[in-house]
């Protein structure tokens, strides 16, 4: 036992060396993890709107002012529709959903993020002042319409024929019945099947779907996806429905249905 005991002592203290001698383990952080948040504006394919530095870096720049531009150059990707302008006499570029723009022509904008040193990839250039905005219109068509109005649960500005009466799938529920009881729904997961009437893609990192099954005599329904979505077609979308929703910017909902997927 005697001679058991210094050798056992050696070995504690040869273990404590070891240990004290070692480097730490070094763990590399993920890239992807160290982001907050997805970019607001981007196009899944070209990327062309990825990217970009906003005035307050890592915080989106919403831009409420209404602008009336004359454009003086278009520039076109699979997507998007990008516009150099002159808005009293400054230049600005404007990045909107894919659409003929005449030049010459004025035109008018609200709503969206201004982002400056706008890098696109698609076109190898940096824009020093670039709008991205989806509600863009002829200024002689653009009467009084808010930012507000142009995304609220309206019916017009759609390109389909409304539907009838869409067959509901399992477990969904009709719009007029969603409509009729807000305080009931508040905060739960619903489930709705819809004729699609109007996309509006990649607005602050989700797609705006607006859905109409007939019902309540044809009210729309603006759902949050991040799925793709086609006009035209109809779809079964299931999410969380949020009652007097206030993203800022104009962007109000009396109701909406936000981080539907489809079903």
């Amino acid at each position: 036992m005697l001679t058991t005991k210094p050798f056992l002592l050696f070995a504690i203290i040869g273990v404590i060396l070891l240990s004290c001698n070692s480097s730490p383990e070094v763990v590399e952080a993920d890239a992807a993890a160290s982001v907050e948040g997805a970019p607001l504006f981007q196009d899944p394919g070209a990327g062309n709107l990825q990217g970009g530095v906003n005035t307050a870096p890592g915080q989106p720049n919403l831009d409420v002012a209404e602008h009336k531009i004359v454009a003086e150059e278009v520039m076109n990707t699979d997507k998007y529709t990008y516009v150099r302008a002159k808005e009293n006499g400054q230049e600005i570029w404007v990045a909107t959903s894919k659409q003929e723009i005449k030049l010459g022509n004025a035109y008018v904008f609200k709503g969206g993020l201004l982002k400056h040193n706008f890098e696109s990839k698609e076109f190898n250039r940096n824009f020093e002042t670039l709008y991205l905005v989806s509600d863009f219109r002829a200024a002689d068509a653009a009467s009084s319409m808010t930012a507000e109005q142009a995304h609220a649960n309206v019916k017009s500005g759609s390109t389909v024929a409304p539907p009838t009466n869409v067959a509901a799938a399992a477990g969904a529920i009709k719009i007029a019945d969603l409509v009729a009881n807000l305080s009931k729904y508040n905060g739960k997961t619903v489930k709705v099947t819809g004729k699609v009437m109007k996309v509006n893609n990649m607005i602050m990192g989700r797609n705006w779907v607006h859905l109409q099954d007939g019902s309540g005599n044809n009210l729309d329904l603006t759902l949050t996806t991040t799925e793709l979505a086609k006009v035209g077609e109809t779809i079964t979308l299931e999410g969380v429905l949020a009652v007097d929703k206030d993203f800022g910017a104009g962007y109000k909902y009396e109701y909406i249905v936000e981080g539907a997927v489809k079903k």
